[in-house]
């Protein structure tokens, strides 16, 4: 009996002091547990977030920058976009034509240099003497030569710069369809100039045509002029002095 006493205090002792350590763990685990808890402050919560959006707008505002940089540069490629000007051949071409009809005059010439010897040839200065009549028939026939190819070549080159300007339709049509298509500064300047190239062309063509046209005039109005000089030398000559006949 005391036997069976003693057992039955000695199990109860025996689970408390095992108990005590399992306590004594549970106890030092808990205790960090409720010394690490978050306490949340509204103020440092607002302050990071105003921190966060701050940031977010100088990432924006950075990229705005980039993008309009990006922008600048293509602009600038597109200034410095060069257009091509085919037709710069053809309008030379076309002026060659002209100045190798102009050096075509006969006659009388468009240089400076034997103008007034070719002058003198055809309109002679000595108008004190009459000449005789083959003389006169040959001259008048080089004057009339001469006022003849000057109304001839005027007429080709009239009938040149009408062709000319038939082409210059087309090519004005694609000038100006260039020009209002010019993405840049440096293609709107090139197609300006083009424009003034063919505008240049057209301006030296009615330049020779007027040169042409007053040289064809002046040669006429001068072959006139010497034929009134030689009908008055052959009718004074035909006159003689004047004076009566006087039979004796």
């Amino acid at each position: 009996m005391a036997k069976y006493l003693r057992s039955r205090l000695i199990a109860p002792a025996l689970g408390l002091a095992a108990a005590g350590p399992l306590v004594a763990a549970f106890a030092l685990s808990s205790s960090p547990a409720q010394a690490q808890m978050a306490v949340f402050d509204p103020r440092n919560y607002s302050q990071n977030l105003l921190t966060a959006a701050r940031t977010l707008q100088q990432i924006n505002n950075q990229i705005q920058s980039l993008q309009n940089e990006a922008t600048m540069l293509l602009n600038q490629a597109k200034n410095l976009a060069r257009v091509d000007f085919p037709e710069l051949q053809a309008l030379n071409a076309d002026i060659q034509q002209i100045d190798r009809l102009m050096a075509q005059a006969q006659g009388i010439g468009f240089q400076v240099s034997g103008l007034d010897q070719q002058f003198r040839q055809l309109f002679p200065h000595d108008y004190g003497q009459a000449l005789s009549t083959d003389q006169q028939v040959i001259a008048a026939r080089r004057r009339l030569d001469a006022a003849m190819n000057a109304y001839r070549q005027t007429m080709t080159l009239q009938a040149q710069v009408a062709e000319n300007v038939q082409a210059d339709a087309g090519l004005l049509n694609r000038l100006v369809a260039r020009s209002q298509g010019a993405e840049g500064a440096l293609q709107a300047t090139q197609t300006s100039n083009q424009l003034l190239a063919l505008a240049a062309k057209q301006q030296f063509q009615i330049q020779d045509l007027m040169a042409a046209q007053y040289r064809a005039q002046a040669t006429e109005a001068a072959r006139r002029a010497q034929a009134e000089i030689d009908g008055r030398l052959a009718t004074k000559r035909f006159l003689g002095t004047g004076s009566t006949y006087t039979p004796r």
